[in-house]
């Protein structure tokens, strides 16, 4: 399945649902504090951040397969580049964290449509392409709208 119509025409009118006053299922990020992380996710995707490997390389192979695979990510899945605090949030409200996650997205597409060839590493699942970082994003997508109660 080809998620790039998700990300790039589907996934912001979700995110744009959210009020900002929601309370997650888990977890401590606000709405807005997802939406950040969620940019920054799409950002070390295409390079834009870069995070160093958080997973020893000898059981890299067992989790980019669950990586890969359509099992979703557990409620409250530890992210080690996380502290248990929530990120100060960057924008002063939740529409300029939609709009810089929209920017982030095209960026992201824009960048693998010119560099079609490019392999960015993934910390915590090692070396991904751009189908492979479409369907981890997707996944961590649907991920976070389920945190916060929105039908997909």
């Amino acid at each position: 399945m080809n998620k790039e119509p998700f990300l790039k025409n589907e996934y912001v009118p979700l995110l744009k649902k959210l009020t900002g006053e929601e309370k997650g299922n888990w977890g401590v990020l606000s709405p807005q504090g997802m939406i950040e992380h969620m940019t920054d996710s799409i950002g070390i995707g295409w390079g834009r951040i870069k995070e160093p490997l958080q997973t020893p390389v000898h059981v890299l192979e067992k989790v980019k397969a669950f990586a890969m695979s359509d099992k979703e990510f557990k409620p409250g899945t530890p992210n080690s580049l996380m502290t248990a605090e929530p990120a100060p949030l960057r924008h002063a409200n939740i529409e300029l964290a939609v709009e810089e996650i929209q920017n982030e997205i095209n960026s992201f597409i824009n960048f693998y449509h010119q560099n079609p060839t490019a392999i960015i590493q993934n910390p915590f699942f090692g070396d991904f392409n751009y189908t492979e970082w479409l369907h981890l994003l997707h996944k961590h997508a649907i991920h976070h709208l389920k945190q916060f109660g929105v039908e997909c």
